[in-house]
């Protein structure tokens, strides 16, 4: 990823109408509604889909499995699908077909009458998720060095975890009322189509989201570098960072908790997640790649809490859990539209989450493996991928740009 000529980042006063910034951040919310109805709908899925799985016959390998399996297609499908948003500037076509994709798989979840069965529309929703994600990251960091990259993830991440917290919720009321699961995922039909009508609303509003970059891109010092680090850090915090699905097959077959609290705990979790996204992001755009470091070494502590605890130490354990989710999602992303300029940001986006993807499934499968054999090997090895992360994400830092806002003088 090359960043032209080595040159020191200063402290760049930003001249930009109060109105360009009130746009911005109109942008930003709209998204944000968008994935707070996405989330709803698959989020509130992921919150059933492992003890589903295991209702189903599935064994605590194949949970794991089929988790890292969806991660690692949909993460490794966005290295094509961000080259293409940037090779096609056809950002907006991008993002609207993996929406629909992503959003359609779930509510079919409801026909699903073997694991195999279900595993595959699980798999298909995370291939959906891979399709839009690097084209909508790189139409919100246009946004974002107006706002400040920090808050436009940081915000957004709150809203999308809003409905990752309503979602499961959902699940909870109908698995209470009816205890169905097949009803719980056909009831999901309702926020995946708000969802999609809510996208096409932002697509009429902000034909051209370019247009809300004011920033001027300033090479970083070593941005190779520091890209390879980065990229090595968050790849090993992604190994040690078990899937919910897991968490909640954990849960189902100890009886640590009824079957009937693993949703709201995965709302709670959200709620964290969410919190923790506008906490993060806010300090990234004042401290930069440094506000990651606390949040992953806290985030670290969710193994033992969740694996080795009675009910009260599980939900400490997912509330640690989440704000290791709402920091990466949040401050991750923006680090990377820190690094590269706009044209090649879909790109960058999806190199990224090409690795973190590869990461993701390799740790998923060696968490599953270790799970099936001792939770005392599972929690050790969780801890220590992520805690061996922060030394390289220490070293991958970059200056913090400034994006204070400034009135031209007349």
């Amino acid at each position: 990823m090359d960043a032209g000529n080595d040159a020191i980042v200063v402290q760049l006063p930003v001249y930009r109408s109060s109105l360009h910034a009130r746009r911005a951040l109109r942008f930003v919310v709209m998204v944000g509604v968008v994935s707070l109805f996405a989330d709803m709908t698959y989020e509130g899925a992921r919150s059933i889909n492992g003890q589903f799985l295991g209702l189903l016959g599935a064994s605590g390998f194949w949970v794991s499995a089929i988790a890292g399996v969806g991660e690692l297609t949909g993460y490794g499908l966005r290295l094509f699908t961000g080259y293409l948003a940037d090779r096609t500037g056809r950002y907006w076509l991008i993002t609207i077909t993996g929406f629909a994709v992503n959003l359609l798989m779930v509510p079919l979840l409801a026909l699903a009458g073997h694991w195999q069965v279900a595993g595959a529309l699980i798999i298909g929703e995370r291939i959906g998720k891979g399709i839009r994600t690097p084209a909508r990251d790189a139409m919100l960091a246009h946004a974002g060095r107006s706002l400040g990259n920090g808050w436009a993830f940081g915000l957004h991440e709150a809203l999308d975890q809003a409905g990752a917290t309503i979602g499961p919720l959902l699940m909870a009321a109908v698995l209470f009322l009816r205890g169905s699961y097949h009803l719980a995922y056909a009831c999901l039909l309702l926020p995946a189509a708000a969802g999609l009508v809510a996208l096409l609303l932002a697509r009429l509003a902000f034909p051209t989201p370019r247009d809300l970059e004011r920033l001027p891109h300033v090479p970083v010092v070593d941005a190779n570098r520091r890209f390879l680090l980065y990229l090595c850090g968050t790849s090993l915090v992604a190994a040690g960072f078990a899937d919910y699905s897991l968490i909640a097959f954990h849960a189902h077959v100890s009886h640590v908790l009824p079957d009937i609290w693993i949703p709201p705990l995965y709302a709670l979790g959200m709620v964290s997640a969410g919190a923790s996204a506008l906490m993060f992001g806010r300090w990234f755009d004042c401290y930069g790649v440094s506000a990651l470091l606390g949040a992953t070494a806290l985030s670290s502590l969710f193994a033992p809490c969740v694996f080795l605890g009675n009910a009260t130490w599980v939900a400490i354990g997912v509330v640690l859990w989440g704000i290791g989710v709402g920091a990466h999602e949040s401050v991750m992303r923006a680090a990377v539209s820190r690094l590269v300029p706009a044209e090649r940001r879909a790109s960058a986006y999806g190199v990224f989450n090409t690795v973190f993807g590869v990461a993701w499934f390799l740790g998923s499968l060696a968490l599953g493996w270790a799970y099936e054999h001792s939770l005392g090997f599972i929690v050790v090895l969780s801890m220590a991928l992520q805690v061996l992360g922060v030394p390289l994400l220490l070293f991958a830092r970059t200056p913090v740009l400034s994006t204070s806002i400034k009135e031209p003088q007349s």
